[in-house]
């Protein structure tokens, strides 16, 4: 689940935000606004339609049901857009010049130079998903569909709870991604300053 929200957002909120930042387009700006008006609601308002989108697909209890309603944010669209804004201009005239279309200068010149932007995406992706509770716990009630936040909290007992598991429990899970911020911290780091550099 992780692994696929990650790879999707990744990709289509680095191509939504290359259309923001760089395609000139009729309402660009107020089509823009609408995604960032999504981040102004609480994400439970979005709940019940989603889980009514899923039964109606027959994607309960299904990988498809955890992972599509997550491959696109606003958050990671408005994050990368900032970052393609502070790139300057002239890049897309030369590419333009030496017949690149808008694809190839999303692919070939844009995203290898969004490289630290696109590694503080993934990893706050990564860590939204890896702990990720409520939405799991609504579409999926078969225990072999379960992610480790859903599998973790039904380690609470109503009658007791065996707390030395349960803490045993949330210590394996915590490590992959402590391990992973070690890893790339500088990238992360670099990503959120730069992006914050230019509104």
């Amino acid at each position: 689940m992780t692994a696929g929200r990650t790879l999707g957002q990744l990709l289509f909120c680095s191509l939504a935000a290359y259309a923001f930042a760089r395609i000139e387009f009729p309402g660009r700006d107020i089509i823009f606004v609408v995604v960032l008006s999504v981040l102004m609601v609480p994400s439970y308002v979005f709940l019940v339609p989603q889980y009514l989108i899923m039964k109606d697909l027959h994607w309960l209890n299904s990988m498809q049901a955890l992972i599509v309603p997550g491959l696109f944010s606003s958050f990671g669209t408005f994050l990368l857009r900032q970052f393609f804004l502070s790139l300057p201009k002239e890049l897309d005239e030369a590419a333009f010049l030496d017949g690149a279309n808008h694809f190839q200068i999303y692919w070939h010149v844009v995203l290898p130079l969004a490289r630290s932007a696109l590694i503080a995406l993934a990893i706050l992706t990564i860590l939204w998903s890896w702990n990720d509770l409520i939405w799991p716990l609504v579409v999926n009630d078969s225990p072999d569909k379960m992610i480790l936040a859903v599998g973790l909290a039904s380690l609470r007992g109503e009658h007791g709870t065996d707390f030395p598991a349960l803490m045993a429990g949330a210590v394996l899970a915590s490590w992959p991604m402590l391990v992973m911020f070690i890893i790339f911290q500088k990238q992360f780091i670099e990503g959120i300053v730069i992006t914050g550099s230019k509104g």
